[in-house]
C-alpha cells in the first residue's frame, strides 16, 4: 500500500511538473495589435494587386504578409528591419513611398522644382502685364517702308475696296 501511495505521489508530481513546463513554454509573450501590423502594412504594397496598400488588400498573399509582419513584430523586429526585409526579398516596388535617397530622390525633388519654375514664370507674366506694352498709334508707321512698297500697298487696297 505504501508503494501505491508513493507511486501516486510521484505521478501527481510528474503531472504538475509537465503542466508547469508546458505553461512556461506558452508563456504570455508579446502579441502585436492589428494597429501595429497595419502601421507597417500601410507602407507596403500588395505583391499581386497593382497600387493597393497591403493593409487594405484581402488577397491570400497580403494576408500571409500581414501574418509575417505580426510574427516579426512578436519576434522583436523593428519597423525598419521589417520594411528592409520585404525590400530585400521583393525589391523597392513593394514600398508605398519611394526611399529618399539616390536616383529615387528625383521623385521628391522634381515636383518641387516644377512648382518653383511655374511660380517664376507666372510672376514674370504678371509683371509683364502690369508694366504694359507701349501702344503704337494706328496712323503712325511702325517702320519705314520704301516708297514703291507703300505705293503698291495703296494700289492693292484701292482695288479691294
Amino acid at each position: 500500500m505504501r508503494d501505491k501511495a508513493l507511486l501516486s505521489l510521484v505521478t501527481i508530481l510528474a503531472s504538475l511538473l509537465a503542466v508547469a513546463t508546458v505553461q512556461a513554454q506558452e508563456g504570455t509573450g508579446y502579441s502585436p495589435t492589428d494597429d501595429e501590423v497595419n502601421r507597417i502594412a500601410k507602407q507596403l504594397y500588395c505583391p499581386v494587386c497593382p497600387n493597393t496598400p497591403l493593409d487594405v488588400c484581402e488577397t491570400k498573399a497580403c494576408q500571409d504578409w500581414r501574418a509575417q509582419i505580426r510574427d516579426q513584430l512578436a519576434g522583436g523586429w523593428t519597423e525598419d528591419q521589417i520594411i528592409n526585409y520585404f525590400v530585400d526579398q521583393y525589391g523597392e516596388r513593394v514600398l508605398a513611398e519611394p526611399r529618399r535617397s539616390g536616383f529615387t530622390s528625383l521623385v521628391w525633388i522634381l515636383p518641387i522644382l516644377a512648382v518653383a519654375l511655374g511660380v517664376t514664370v507666372a510672376v514674370q507674366v504678371v509683371r509683364g502685364w502690369r508694366r504694359g506694352s507701349p501702344v503704337v498709334a494706328a496712323d503712325e508707321p511702325v517702320a519705314e517702308l520704301p516708297p514703291e512698297t507703300v505705293a503698291r500697298l495703296e494700289r492693292e487696297l484701292r482695288e479691294l475696296l
